[in-house]
């Protein structure tokens, strides 16, 4: 039962992980990744496309989707 347990535990470590990363993502999100409208270039634009693959990927494994779907 202890190694049940201390699967549990670290599950819900990992998904306070997982919840923690989400929510400040979001409130970058909410602030416009710290870019002023006036200042936006393609660099900023790339960042964003960036940070959209990586998520894309997380979301296809989770979700079962594009290269992970069965």
């Amino acid at each position: 039962m202890a190694h049940k347990q201390d699967a549990l535990d670290a599950f819900l470590a990992r998904k306070a992980e997982i919840d923690n990363a989400l929510e400040r993502l979001q409130a970058l999100s909410d602030d416009h990744f710290n870019a002023h409208p006036d200042e936006i270039n393609w660099g900023h634009v790339g960042d964003l496309g960036h940070y959209a693959e990586l998520l894309k990927q997380i979301t296809d494994s989770a979700f079962k989707e594009g290269e992970h779907a069965e």
